[in-house]
C-alpha cells in the first residue's frame, strides 16, 4: 500500500502480492508453479526445490478481483507445478489439492511428498480418473471422487533413464504430461555437461498407448500439451546442443515431426535452468509458447499435417513456471530470486511476484533474436534433408556452415516460404574437406522454414544467427 492507501502498480507488478518463503534453514526457492482461474479466483501454487523437508513458507493462495491475496489453510510446503480442470466432476486439480466450484479444498495426502509436475486426462476412464506425473518419474492414476491413488509405473525404470552414478548429476527431472488421441505423452528434461558432450542421453519424450511405452526422443523435453480433441495436434518442446526443438504430433497421419527453433539464450541449457517453460492458450484458440527464452505465437491446427503460424514475439530471461489469462489480463508467474541453499550468497530471501499485463505487451519485451541450427558436428547422410529450422520473424540472418569431414561436400540450402512443406532451392554451397563458409541473407529476406541437404555422407555443422 502507498501512503494514500492505494495499491502500487509498478509496470504490472503489485508489491503486496509478493510471494516469499522463509529464511530456513535451509534457504530454498519460492517459484510460482501453477496459476489457474477458477471459482471467481486466481489460484496460485508456489514451490520449493525439493519437497517439504527443504523449505518453509510456500503453498496454495487465492487472489480475488480486488487483488486481495489469501494463503489457504490447506497449504503445504512442496514442489507442485500442475494444473488441470476435470470437467466431468467440475473440479480443479492444482498441486495435491482438489477445489470444487464453491472453493472447498480437499487434499490428496498421498501426493503431499510427491513433486507433482502434471495432472492429465485419463487414457481409458476420463469420466472418473486422471493421471498424475511426479518429477521423479512416478506415474499414477487417481480416482477423482475418492482420491484413491494408484502408481502404475516408475518411469525412470520403464524409460531406461540413466542413474546418477552414470551421469554425475541429479536425475530424473520430469516436467509435463498430456493425454489425447489414444496416447499419454510425458517429458523429462534431464540435461547437463555429460549430455552436451554426448556421453549420455538422459532426456526423454515418450508416449504410452495403455499397453507399452515408446521413446520418441532421447533428448531433454520440458512441455507437452494440446487442446483436447480439437486441432488434431500435440506439441512438445525441448532442446539439444544444436537448437531448441518443437515436436508436433498430427492426428490425421498419426506421426510426430521435428522442427527446430532458435535459442534466444544459452542460459536455459541445463535441466535446472528450464523450469517449466509452458505452452498455454492465453487467447481463445491461440497458444502462447515460451521456449528457450522466447515467446512465440502458435496455431493449434496443422493443415496438411504441417505446422503453420509460428511467429516469434520477444525474448526474455524469466524463469516462468506458468502463465494464464485472468479477467482479461495476461498473468505471468516466475521464479524471481532463489538462494538455492548456499548456491547464491547474493540472494537472501526466496521470493517471487506475479506480473499483470495484456498479451500485446509481450511485443514490448526484447526484440526476437537467437541462434541455432539443424547440425552441431553431426553425422549426416547424403540426400537426407535436415530438420526444418524456423526463419520467419527475425530481421538479420546469417548462416555458418562447416564441413567437418575430409572429403568435399555440396550442400543445397532450401526454403519453404509457404510453410506447407513445399521446398525450393535457394543456393548451393560447395565446401572442400574441412571447409567453412558464412552467408548473409539479404536484409528483409525470409521464409517460414529453411533446411540443408548434403550430397555426400559427412560430418557437418550448420548454425543460423538471427539478430
Amino acid at each position: 500500500m502507498g501512503n494514500d492507501g492505494q495499491r502500487r502498480d509498478i509496470n504490472g507488478i503489485f508489491p503486496h502480492l509478493s510471494l516469499n518463503a522463509g529464511l530456513g534453514p535451509p534457504r530454498t526457492e519460492c517459484g510460482v508453479g501453477a496459476l489457474m482461474p477458477w471459482a471467481d479466483r486466481l489460484w496460485v501454487a508456489t514451490y520449493v526445490s525439493h519437497k517439504s523437508r527443504t523449505g518453509v513458507g510456500t503453498g496454495l493462495y487465492e487472489i480475488d478481483a480486488d487483488l486481495n491475496i489469501t494463503q489457504r489453510p490447506e497449504s503445504y510446503v512442496g514442489t507442485y507445478t500442475n494444473r488441470f480442470v476435470h470437467f466431468e466432476s467440475n473440479q480443479l486439480f492444482i498441486g495435491p489439492w482438489v477445489i470444487d466450484p464453491d472453493r472447498n479444498v480437499r487434499t490428496i495426502d498421498d501426493l503431499l511428498e510427491v513433486r507433482v509436475c502434471s495432472t492429465l486426462r485419463h487414457l481409458t476412464d476420463p469420466e472418473n480418473k486422471v493421471h498424475v506425473l511426479g518429477m521423479e518419474g512416478e506415474f499414477y492414476e487417481l480416482d477423482v471422487h475418492s482420491l484413491e491413488l494408484t502408481q502404475l509405473y516408475d518411469l525412470v525404470e520403464t524409460l531406461g533413464i540413466p542413474s546418477r552414478e552414470t551421469t554425475g548429476y541429479n536425475i530424473p527431472h520430469f516436467k509435463a504430461g498430456h493425454c489425447d488421441y489414444g496416447r499419454v505423452v510425458v517429458t523429462n528434461n534431464s540435461y547437463a555437461s555429460p549430455d552436451y558432450a554426448g556421453e549420455v542421453a538422459a532426456g526423454r519424450l515418450a508416449e504410452w498407448d495403455g499397453d507399452s511405452w515408446t521413446i520418441i526422443e532421447r533428448k531433454p523435453f520440458t512441455e507437452v500439451t494440446g487442446r483436447i480433441g480439437f486441432g488434431g495436434t500435440i506439441f512438445a518442446t525441448g532442446w539439444d546442443r544444436a537448437s531448441a526443438i518443437l515436436q508436433v504430433f498430427t492426428e490425421a497421419d498419426g506421426c510426430w515431426r521435428r522442427y527446430r527453433l532458435p535459442k534466444a539464450s544459452h542460459t536455459f541449457d541445463h535441466m535446472w535452468a528450464t523450469e517449466w517453460p509452458r505452452i498455454r492458450e492465453t487467447e481463445h484458440e491461440r497458444f502462447l509458447m515460451d521456449c528457450h527464452g522466447a515467446f512465440y505465437e502458435l496455431f493449434t491446427w496443422a493443415y496438411g499435417n504441417r505446422v503453420w503460424g509460428i511467429r516469434p514475439i520477444s525474448q526474455h530471461l524469466w524463469v516462468l513456471g506458468d502463465f494464464a489469462t485472468w479477467r482479461g489480463m495476461l498473468v505471468l508467474g516466475p521464479d524471481n530470486a532463489s538462494p538455492s541453499g548456499k548456491a547464491n550468497p547474493l540472494t537472501g530471501e526466496p521470493q517471487s511476484n506475479l506480473w499483470f499485463g495484456k498479451t500485446d505487451d509481450l511485443w514490448q519485451f526484447g526484440k526476437p533474436q537467437g541462434w541455432g541450427g539443424p547440425w552441431w558436428k553431426d553425422e549426416v547422410a547424403a540426400g537426407e534433408p535436415s530438420d526444418p529450422y524456423l526463419m520467419t520473424g527475425f530481421d538479420n540472418k546469417t548462416l555458418h556452415l562447416a564441413n567437418e569431414s575430409e572429403q568435399p561436400v555440396a550442400f543445397n540450402l532450401e526454403v519453404d516460404f509457404l510453410g506447407c512443406g513445399d521446398w525450393h532451392t535457394y543456393r548451393r554451397f560447395d565446401l572442400p574437406g574441412g571447409g567453412y563458409v558464412h552467408h548473409e541473407f539479404p536484409r528483409g529476406f525470409s521464409a517460414h522454414w529453411v533446411r540443408l541437404i548434403p550430397d555426400t555422407d559427412c560430418r557437418a555443422s550448420a548454425h543460423f544467427h538471427y539478430t
